[in-house]
């Protein structure tokens, strides 16, 4: 027994510096991919990719079936996934591209908002998020917020402004536990900043600051929990909405 770490919480273990049991080079394919590469939340488009032709890569370690794909933008090669939701789940799928050679990555994906400004199909660059999950203290100290990286929030921007999309940059709270997202921690996080609510963010600032990669996450704002009731918007078929922030997001992540 180690009476020092018995009294701290296991999220709060000093280890960070150590080296992982497991590398993720050990279960990643040998494919190498394109330095470039967009997780994508939205599975339609995903699979209207595949339908024009894109190359399959590789397919990820897991009991899932998670295939990475092969599409070009402007003639240059970009990696493209779903990489699962959830901290956990997505985290991985982020480490494992990382160890076949991508450097350069945009996450895009749909986010609950909490304030009413926000309409459904807005889009909001991640500016910072709340950490109220598991796996970014795997990856970072202890702390409550975590700043995106400067330099891909601004990608974002210009190529926002670029193609004449609306957006605001902002704060996301990052939680594991969808069905507990209750009335009086909306409240709260609203206090501390938060406009959306995610489940993937904050990990995913902790991954690439651990590994040393560019990453920028576009947001899609989608069901609300600004009032008093949860109203879903009819999000999951905002199918244009959803398609115009992947290609935006595709020529962020190449001028990373």
């Amino acid at each position: 027994m180690d009476p020092l770490h018995d009294s701290v919480e296991p999220l709060h273990e000093d280890d960070l510096a150590d080296p992982g049991v497991l590398d993720p080079a050990l279960h990643a394919r040998r494919a190498r991919l394109p330095e470039a590469a967009v997780l994508c939340f939205f599975p339609e488009v995903v699979a209207a990719f595949v339908e024009a032709g894109a190359r399959r890569l590789a397919r990820l370690s897991s009991e899932r079936e998670s295939v990475v794909w092969e599409i070009e933008v402007d003639g240059r090669p970009l990696a493209i996934v779903h990489p699962g939701i959830g901290a956990p789940l997505a985290a991985m799928t982020l480490e494992e591209l990382i160890a076949m050679g991508v450097t350069q990555v945009v996450a895009v994906g749909g986010a609950g908002v909490l304030v009413p400004d926000l309409v459904m199909g807005h889009a909001v660059v991640v500016g910072s998020a709340l950490r109220d999950e598991g796996t970014s203290a795997h990856y970072l100290r202890p702390g409550r917020v975590v700043d995106a990286d400067p330099q891909g929030a601004e990608v974002l921007r210009r190529t926002l402004d670029a193609a004449g999309l609306p957006h605001v940059t902002g704060r996301t709270w990052t939680t594991d536990a969808v069905y507990r997202e209750t009335r009086a921690r909306v409240a709260r996080r609203r206090e501390e900043g938060c406009v959306t609510v995610d489940m993937e963010a904050s990990a995913f600032i902790a991954v690439a600051r651990f590994r040393g990669i560019r990453l920028a996450q576009l947001l899609l704002a989608a069901d609300s929990l600004a009032g008093p009731e949860w109203d879903a918007r009819g999000w999951t078929t905002a199918r244009a909405a959803r398609s115009g922030l992947t290609s935006v997001a595709a020529r962020a992540a190449l001028a990373l």
